[in-house]
C-alpha cells in the first residue's frame, strides 16, 4: 500500500483507477468552475495563529452534530452515483464512517439503495432527499428511511434545476455508463474497477428504479426525473416535507443569510452552508466566505454546518473556528473510495483527523469544542464588503 499523508495522494490514485466520466463527475463544477475553485482556494486566505508553551496533552476532537456524538466534526456528504466510483461504494463509505465514528449521508441518487446500506451496516445513517413533485414517492422515501432506522433526513434545496456541467454532458455521463467506443476504450484501462463492477448487481439508481411509479429502467428514470424536479419549490413546500418526516431534519444548500432565516422557520434542526460544491450557480460565493454572515444572521436559532471545499483537516478547523458546528466532506472521501474502497475512505478520514488534531494543538487548544475565531487571522472584507 502506498504511503498516504494527504488527500492529494488519494486523488492521484483515484484518477488512475476510475473511468474518466466518473472522475470528471466528481472533480468539476458548473460553467467556468469559478465557484468550484474558490471553494478550495478561499480557505488559503484564512491564516491560523500559532501559540506556544501551552500543554497540548489530552486532546479531544469529539463533539456532537444534531445531538449525535461524533469522533470529529465531520460528516460524509451525499454524493450521487457513489456506487459508480467503486462497486457498492455507498456501502463501503457507510462502513468506513461508522467505524471512524462520523455520520454518513446517503444520496437519493445513490446506486446502493437505502435498504442495501441498512443491511450492510449496523450504524444509523442520514438520508438526503431532493424536493420532488411526486408526493407518493417522497412519502414512501421518508417511510423507507424510517424503516431503515435513518437518524436524520437532509433536504437539498439548491437543485430545482440543474446547473450546466460541461464535462458531464461531453462525457455522456450515465449509470451504468453507456457503451460507446470512447467509454469502452477508457474503461479497458481501468481493469480493477471493471472487475469489481462485474461482481456487483448494483449498477442503477437503487432508490428510484423499482420504487417510483412507472420507473423500471434508465429510460423511464430520465423522463420521471425531468418531470419531477420542482422548479416551483417554495418554503411552504418544504413545510410539507417536514410533515412527512418527524425525525431530525437538516436543510442543505443555504448560501444567503435571508434563506438561512427562512430555514429557521420550517422546523429544521440544522442547515448546511453549501453551494453544491460549485456545481450549481457558478459565480456564487464560496461556502467559507458565506459562512460568517449566515452565522451572524441566525445566531443560536439553528445549528450551522459547512459543505463545499473541504480538502484537509485545517479546512475543517478553520470552518469550526469561524463558527460551524460541523463540516461535510464529499470529494475528499470520494478520492479515497475510488482509490481503495472502504480502506481509502478510512484513510481520508484518518488524514483529515490528524491534520485537524495537530493544527488545533499548535493553535493552543486541546478540545475542538473550545476552538473559536481567536485562532484565525481573517483578512478585512473576507466575507464581502459589497455595494447595495
Amino acid at each position: 500500500m502506498p504511503v498516504i499523508t494527504e488527500i492529494e495522494d488519494l486523488k492521484r490514485i483515484y484518477k488512475r483507477r476510475v473511468p474518466k466520466m466518473f472522475y470528471d463527475y466528481c472533480e468539476s463544477g458548473s460553467w467556468s468552475e469559478q465557484t468550484f475553485r474558490e471553494n478550495v482556494t478561499d480557505f488559503d486566505k484564512l491564516y491560523l495563529r500559532q501559540r506556544v508553551a501551552i500543554d497540548m496533552t489530552g486532546r479531544s476532537t469529539k463533539t456532537q452534530m444534531i445531538g449525535q456524538d461524533v469522533a470529529m466534526p465531520v460528516a460524509l456528504a451525499p454524493v450521487g452515483m457513489t456506487g459508480m466510483q467503486h462497486a457498492d461504494g455507498e456501502i463501503h463509505a457507510a462502513r468506513a464512517a461508522a467505524k471512524f465514528g462520523v455520520p454518513y449521508c446517503l444520496s437519493t441518487m445513490s446506486i446502493c439503495s437505502i435498504e442495501d446500506v441498512a443491511e450492510h451496516t449496523d450504524t444509523p445513517f442520514w438520508l438526503q432527499v431532493y424536493t420532488l413533485k411526486d408526493d407518493e414517492f417522497m412519502q414512501r422515501l421518508f417511510d423507507r428511511a424510517r424503516a431503515a432506522n435513518c437518524s436524520a433526513a437532509v433536504i437539498t434545496v439548491d437543485l430545482q434545476l440543474l446547473g450546466q456541467r460541461h464535462k458531464d454532458i461531453k462525457n455522456g455521463l450515465s449509470a451504468p455508463p453507456k457503451l460507446t467506443a470512447r467509454s469502452i476504450l477508457d474503461m479497458s484501462w481501468r481493469v480493477g474497477w471493471g472487475l469489481e463492477m462485474l461482481q456487483t448487481k448494483r449498477r442503477v439508481f437503487g432508490n428510484i428504479i423499482g420504487h417510483a411509479k412507472g420507473v423500471g429502467d434508465n429510460t423511464s428514470l430520465v423522463d420521471w426525473t425531468h418531470h419531477n424536479f420542482d422548479q416551483a419549490l417554495n418554503w411552504d413546500r418544504i413545510r410539507t416535507f417536514r410533515k412527512m418526516w418527524d425525525g431530525p431534519l437538516i436543510i442543505k444548500g443555504i448560501i444567503d443569510p435571508r434563506d438561512a432565516l427562512e430555514a429557521c422557520n420550517v422546523g429544521a434542526d440544522a442547515i448546511v452552508v453549501s453551494n453544491h460544491g460549485g456545481r450549481q450557480l457558478d459565480g456564487a460565493l464560496s461556502s467559507i466566505r458565506a459562512l460568517a454572515p449566515i452565522l451572524d444572521a441566525v445566531g443560536d436559532k439553528i445549528e450551522v454546518h459547512l459543505d463545499s471545499g473541504i480538502r484537509s483537516g485545517q479546512d475543517v478547523l478553520k470552518a469550526v473556528a469561524t463558527g460551524a458546528k460541523g463540516c461535510w466532506i464529499g470529494r475528499a472521501y470520494i478520492y479515497g473510495l475510488g482509490a481503495m474502497g472502504e480502506k481509502g475512505v478510512s484513510e481520508a478520514l484518518r488524514v483529515i483527523h490528524k491534520e485537524m488534531d495537530t493544527s488545533m494543538a499548535l493553535c493552543g487548544h486541546t478540545d475542538i469544542n473550545t476552538v473559536n475565531r481567536d485562532i484565525l487571522m481573517i483578512p478585512k472584507g473576507f466575507s464581502g464588503d459589497w455595494e447595495d
